[in-house]
């Protein structure tokens, strides 16, 4: 019995899948909450599963459980297993997963109440989360990227959710599209990997990396195509581009994407496979490199975004820069750490937003202010989230972020960008804060939801319950959570993930932040970005428009995105693929492979015609020939024999 545990957490969503799909939707259209029901009792299960799993996990030897494993393909001597991996860094994803899918599920009903696809949402919602699940548990490389292409079909499904809008269609094939090229890498080291190996098992690949039979280039390939996998999904640079326009989904929808499912698998991914990475120091740096730029690019555009969900989309990809930039600085527990914290807190900013545009019927922050009179329990919860998101403390976001600071200690460049992020991150969450919440309401305006939404709004109101449980119990969690590496305990329990990671705290108890300088520091350059972001938009001491006009140029350049949308679509999609390779083979295609075809159908035909001209059907001249031939022959043969 222990070992189908771990099997039910991932056959729970799929069963609800099969049951929504098969028999609500065609029998029971009728009553759509059914739906919403079916998705939360084998959500509800699989998390009370995954606890008990950590908690096995936690007393095994090794913290790693032995699940036997299931013949899948076998192909003379090539046999793959439909196999569970199951130690430290699966059971904490699994958590993670399983909780926040939980608490967004709850939510939605209330959020998605009256939408015509209430059904088909949470059938797309269940096959997300069984997919994310069947990742962080698989065993090996193939399993693992069939997972990884379902996250990758579920999050197309669901950010297309409102199909009917050219937006929402158009943002879901731009994720599917800029995703694949990630996809690609990744999908070219799993070749490599078998063509050195012979194996796609996890833990083999690991012991050959450890061991050094798989080392030198190919590892350092290896490992660049894994990370090239995990950018895609988890949104870094150069491939984050998809990730702001995710937001024309549901909001629930964005906030399972950016909390634990989508952008989650990439830096499970480098987590998994670690032991490549610190046995390949380009590898390693690369990953540094990349997600310290990430964090710092995707926070400065963060600071001028007017649509509070944009503001939140390009926090997600700074702190999945900071989860990366800690994975390669200071070990798997440490980005990990970050990515349990950030889940919850990242989780509820998303739900808030969606809690405001349900009381307001916009996402444009000009449009609001003065919720918090009207919208307290939004307002208190945003408020904590936005906290833990700057690094205060003593809330989650202030335990992990910190630990990612001090990894970087030794790297005074990389120290450098990650407190200047510290900065912005406070900057830009409390903008948001306070434009939205405090103040005089200023209008409003229609929902998301369109023509048919039930929601109607006269004038901005709190969200039921059913929408603000699952915001208190992510409050709570935000608050909490980091507080479980007070005494290194995260980091000794992550350490055993396959032999490798960072065991250390910081920060040791409740109050070592007194006697620390890394977290004073850190914590003196947030409060700085709350004071100024008091000072411009709270207490109005200092005029955002005369800032906005005296920065124009570099306003213009934030507020554009870098123009990278306009250097992928226009330049390298429009003039170098249409009007350039593409036109170049429609040439080549019209002139050469059609030239040569229809040349020799020309020639052939010339042939033909001349040939048939000879045939003109009258036997005395057929004879005559045959005469001339036996003549000819005859000359010849006395002449030359």
């Amino acid at each position: 019995m222990p070992h189908l545990v771990p099997w039910l957490i991932f056959l729970l969503p799929v069963s609800s899948l099969v049951i929504i799909s098969f028999i609500l939707r065609p029998f029971f259209n009728n009553r759509p909450k059914l739906s919403g029901y079916t998705t939360i009792a084998a959500i509800g299960t699989a998390c009370v599963l995954a606890f008990w799993v950590l908690k096995e996990v936690m007393a095994a030897p090794g913290h790693k459980l032995d699940i036997p494993d299931i013949s899948w393909v076998v192909i003379g001597d090539l046999h793959i297993q439909f196999g569970l991996m199951i130690d430290s860094l699966t059971a904490v994803m699994v958590v993670v997963v399983t909780v926040v899918s939980l608490m967004v599920q709850i939510y939605s009903q209330g959020y998605m109440q009256g939408d015509p696809g209430y059904p088909r949402y949470f059938a797309f919602m269940s096959l997300f989360t069984a997919c994310m699940l069947g990742l962080v548990m698989a065993d090996n490389l193939v399993l693992m990227f069939v997972f990884w292409e379902g996250v990758g079909l579920g999050s197309y499904l669901l950010i297309g959710f409102w199909f009917h809008k050219p937006s929402a269609a158009n943002a879901a094939k731009k994720a599917f599209i800029v995703t694949r090229f990630g996809d690609l890498g990744f999908l070219a080291a799993i070749l490599l990997v078998f063509s050195q190996t012979g194996t796609f098992d996890t833990e083999e690949i690991h012991a050959l990396a450890v061991a050094g039979t798989l080392g030198g280039t190919v590892l350092t390939w290896v490992a660049i195509g894994i990370f090239a996998g995990a950018a895609g999904k988890s949104a870094q640079f150069p491939l984050h581009v998809w990730l702001p326009d995710a937001m024309e989904g549901p909001t629930p929808v964005s906030a399972l994407i950016h909390a634990a499912t989508m952008v989650a698998a990439g830096v499970f991914l480098v987590a998994r496979f670690f032991p490549l990475f610190e046995h390949s120091e380009i590898a390693l740096t690369t990953v540094a490199i990349i997600g310290a730029v990430t964090a710092i690019f995707a926070a400065s555009m963060g600071l001028v975004m007017n649509d509070i969900k944009r503001v939140l989309a390009y926090s997600t990809i700074s702190q999945l820069g900071y989860m990366m930039l800690g994975l390669a600085t200071g070990g798997v527990a440490i980005g990990i750490f970050h990515l349990f914290n950030h889940a919850f807190f990242k989780a509820l900013l998303f739900l808030g937003a969606g809690s405001v545009n349900h009381g307001t019927g916009t996402f444009d922050m000009r449009l609001m202010g003065g919720l918090r009179k009207t919208m307290p329990w939004t307002y208190i919860t945003f408020l904590i989230a936005s906290l833990s998101l700057a690094g205060i403390w003593p809330l989650a976001g202030f335990w992990s972020k910190d630990e990612i600071v001090a990894s970087t200690i030794d790297k005074p460049v990389l120290f450098t960008l990650a407190l200047i992020t510290v900065f912005m991150t406070a900057f830009y969450m409390f903008r948001a804060i306070f434009m939205t919440f405090t103040g005089e309401y200023r209008g409003g305006a229609p929902s998301e939801h369109g023509a048919h939404s039930s929601h109607e709004h006269h004038g901005p109101h709190e969200s039921p319950k059913v929408m603000v449980i699952p915001l208190v119990i992510l409050a709570v969690l935000s608050v909490c959570s980091g507080w479980v590496n007070l005494t290194g305990g995260f980091g000794n329990f992550m350490g055993h993930g396959g032999g490798h990671g960072a065991a250390h705290s910081i920060v040791e108890g409740f109050f070592g932040v007194l006697t620390h300088p890394i977290p004073l520091i850190a914590l003196l350059v947030a409060g700085l970005g709350i004071l100024l972001a008091y000072a411009m938009y709270g207490a109005k001491w200092i005029s955002n428009e005369a800032v906005g006009k005296a920065f124009k140029p570099l306003y213009t350049l934030l507020s554009r995105k870098y123009f990278m949308d306009e250097l992928y679509e226009k330049v390298i999609v429009v003039r170098v693929l249409v009007n350039g390779i593409f036109a170049g083979l429609a040439v080549f295609d019209d002139r050469v492979v059609d030239g040569a075809v229809n040349g020799a159908a020309s020639g052939t035909a010339a042939a033909g015609g001349a040939i048939r001209k000879v045939q003109t059907g009258q036997l005395q001249l057929y004879g005559m020939f045959i005469v001339l031939g036996l003549v000819a022959i005859a000359v010849c043969y006395y002449l030359f024999a």
